[in-house]
C-alpha cells in the first residue's frame, strides 16, 4: 500500500509539473510574440513606452478638445446666415431690381444692406442688427423678411 501511495504522489507531482510546463511554455510563447521584431527590450520597457505614448495622446486629445471648443465659440460670431430678398419698392419702376442682403451670425447679429433702385439712381443703406432687431433704426418688413430667410 505505501508503494501505491508513493506512486500516486509521484503521478500527481508529474501531472502538476507537466501542467506547469505547459503553462510556462504558453506564457513564454506569448511573451515572445509580444516582443517579436522589437529590439532586445524587456516587456516592462515596452509597456512603459506604451504608457508614455498613451499619456502623450491624452494630452493631445485634451488640447484638441480645448481647441475645438475655442473654434466653436469663435465661429459663432462669423457670418453664418445670408438672406437675400429682391423687391420693387416703387410702383413706377419695372421689375424687382431693389434688394436687401442680410449677413448675420448665429445670434442674428450683423448687418443688413439695402439697395433701392429708382429711375433717378440707386441708393444704398446699411443697418446694424443685434439679435434679430435693428440697433439704431427699425427694420422694414422687407428687411425682416431678408433676416427671416437667412435663418
Amino acid at each position: 500500500m505505501p508503494n501505491n501511495l508513493m506512486f500516486l504522489g509521484f503521478a500527481v507531482i508529474f501531472v502538476w509539473l507537466v501542467a506547469l510546463s505547459i503553462f510556462f511554455w504558453r506564457l513564454l510563447h506569448h511573451y515572445n510574440s509580444l516582443t517579436k521584431g522589437v529590439s532586445p527590450k524587456s516587456l516592462r520597457a515596452i509597456l512603459e513606452d506604451l504608457l508614455k505614448d498613451v499619456e502623450l495622446q491624452k494630452k493631445d486629445i485634451d488640447y484638441l478638445k480645448d481647441y475645438s471648443v475655442k473654434l466653436e465659440k469663435e465661429g459663432r460670431v462669423h457670418i453664418q446666415k445670408v438672406g437675400l430678398v429682391r423687391f420693387n419698392p416703387f410702383k413706377d419702376t419695372g421689375g424687382d431690381q431693389s434688394f436687401i442682403l442680410s449677413l448675420v451670425d448665429s445670434n442674428d447679429t450683423g448687418v443688413i444692406i439695402s439697395g433701392l433702385f429708382s429711375r433717378a439712381g440707386t441708393r444704398w443703406y446699411a443697418k446694424k442688427v443685434s439679435e434679430g432687431k435693428g440697433v439704431e433704426h427699425e427694420l422694414s418688413e422687407e428687411e425682416k423678411r431678408a433676416l427671416k430667410t437667412a435663418q
